[in-house]
């Protein structure tokens, strides 16, 4: 058996088949082996999953029992629909924490993304918004949690925070999570915070914006601040991002439920300009932390917007997730799973230097790359 094989057996072969007895005629490993190996090639659907193994029958059944050869489609689309979701996500995140342990220092940010064609008008069902933790240093997904139907991502961040170790990190939120218990619960995992601030805080944010139009009115001379400044040019663009920190406790007392907010270190305010040919914009985005240094605060936030160009725009482009019509019983969050799994493996590989859709390609056609793929995070030694 593979190195990557059993790695895959060490952390997902203990899942609850959630099949009966009598309608067990493929292994579960193997369909869960088939389907990881199936997406990172490029599969989108439980037909795809199938049509690559039957592809693949004769590669697969050298380190795989299949005792019933390759399972239909139908099986597939089954299994994936019953699957314990938890219990799957969880074996994930274990994963990823053995396979990959967290660099100190580094940011992980939190984000919500809709699974769009994840609907089903027939039963009623939403589309599935699922919140994400991607981990900037490592370039991985840490693991996923689905938001309830009748919910919003503020009771899903902190079942995801709860399964990620995140001491000594930076954690970024979007103004959903700017809440107090959020920062309470990241503060006492070991984190750092850096948060959103937006009208949802109503009379903070007002406090904060003032503060700073004040500062700014005063010529920069009413109390002490950080600052920090990048300048970025290319392809005909120019953007300047400017960084004010403001520290003093004495002025953080003046603001609205301030002590309400564990650790915090200092109010933030982001001004991004955008100078393309004749054309300027500017936005100003306003931040609570438990860091210091405009710098510091500056990079957190500028590397907070991975988690859309690394993780949710590669999922869109080169998983082409908004249109995957997955969609009954738990299928699209698995399915979800299962990308998110194809994509921190395609990511971690580095001998060749191509796009995550080249990689999918390139591992479809070469099995000694495919295992090279699987290799890359799984070890049975985990």
């Amino acid at each position: 058996m593979p190195t990557a094989i059993a790695g895959i057996e060490a952390f997902f072969g203990d899942l609850e088949d959630p099949r009966i007895d009598r309608t067990k005629r493929h292994k579960l490993l193997d369909i869960i082996v088939i389907a990881i190996s199936a997406v990172i090639c490029g599969a989108d659907t439980w037909v795809d999953v199938a049509l690559f193994g039957e592809a693949k029958q004769d590669w697969l059944q050298t380190f795989l029992e299949l005792p019933n050869g390759i399972p239909s489609h139908d099986t597939f689309n089954r299994v994936f629909n019953r699957l314990d979701t938890e219990q799957f996500s969880q074996r994930f995140m274990q994963w990823i924490q053995a396979a990959s342990p967290l660099i100190g220092g580094q940011v992980i940010a939190i984000d919500g993304k809709v699974l769009r064609r994840s609907h089903d008008r027939g039963v009623g069902k939403a589309a599935i918004d699922m919140v994400s933790a991607w981990a900037s240093a490592n370039h991985l997904v840490l693991g996923q949690v689905k938001v309830d139907e009748k919910s919003n991502e503020i009771t899903a961040i902190p079942e995801l925070l709860r399964a990620l170790t995140l001491r000594g990190c930076i954690v970024t939120i979007d103004a959903m999570g700017c809440q107090t218990e959020i920062a309470q619960q990241i503060t006492e995992q070991g984190g750092a915070y850096v948060l959103a601030l937006k009208q949802n805080q109503g009379r903070l944010y007002h406090d904060v914006s003032q503060l700073f139009a004040y500062l700014e009115q005063q010529g920069y001379r009413a109390y002490p601040f950080d600052y920090h400044k990048t300048t970025d040019k290319g392809h005909g663009r120019t953007e300047i991002r400017e960084c004010w920190t403001i520290s003093d406790p004495e002025v953080l007392r003046l603001l609205h439920r301030s002590e309400a907010w564990p650790q915090l270190a200092s109010v933030c305010r982001v001004r991004a300009q955008r100078i393309i040919g004749e054309e300027r914009s500017v936005e100003d985005r306003f931040y609570l932390a438990a860091i210091e240094g405009a710098e510091q605060v500056l990079e957190s936030t500028r590397t907070h917007w991975q988690i859309e160009n690394k993780l949710h725009w590669v999922l869109d482009v080169a998983f082409d997730e908004d249109h995957s019509r997955v969609r009954k019983g738990q299928g699209a969050e698995n399915m979800a799973i299962l990308r998110h799994i194809a994509l921190n493996l395609l990511q971690q590989e580095d001998s060749a230097k191509r796009s995550i859709h080249g990689k999918r390609l390139l591992a479809g056609w070469k099995n000694d790359y495919l295992l090279k793929v699987l290799a890359t995070l799984f070890s049975p030694s985990q």
